[in-house]
């Protein structure tokens, strides 16, 4: 029998991985983006705006009424950038990394739930192959 096709098969696992997903971020007040937004502060303490939006692959135009969501929830700050009087900055505040920890925590949980089918040798290899696939340190 002739195996599916990869897009096929990873286009299935994302879909399952996003409605595990979705129930556990909106209970910590999160929408995929806004835990897109997090994730890469975390990484990038502090980014520009624009920089920010071509990072997560967000359309800029978008991302201000998503950041002044984060922002209302005091989760992110923006500042007015020093070498730029046009540009801000954007950067976590400790309750945003705290929420972030938490969702991330939950996510980790269900990832490893999903993952469980595997054998720890298949999870192990899976999980070095797939940022190589994905073309990222």
């Amino acid at each position: 029998m002739e195996r599916e096709d990869l897009g096929a098969l990873l286009a299935q696992v994302v879909r399952r991985l996003m409605a595990a997903e979705r129930p556990l971020l909106e209970a910590h007040g999160l929408s995929m983006w806004g835990y897109s937004v997090l994730s890469h502060l975390a990484k990038q303490p502090t980014e520009t705006q624009q920089a920010l939006a071509q990072a997560i692959g967000y359309d800029k135009s978008r991302l201000i009424p998503l950041l002044d969501q984060l922002a209302d929830q005091g989760l992110l700050v923006r500042e007015p950038d020093p070498a730029n009087r046009r540009a801000h900055n954007v950067r976590l505040t400790p309750e945003g990394q705290a929420r972030l920890k938490a969702a991330k925590a939950d996510i980790r949980a269900m990832e490893d739930e999903l993952l469980s089918a595997l054998t720890a040798t298949e999870k192990r290899q899976f999980l070095a192959a797939l940022p190589r696939l994905a073309d990222t340190p």
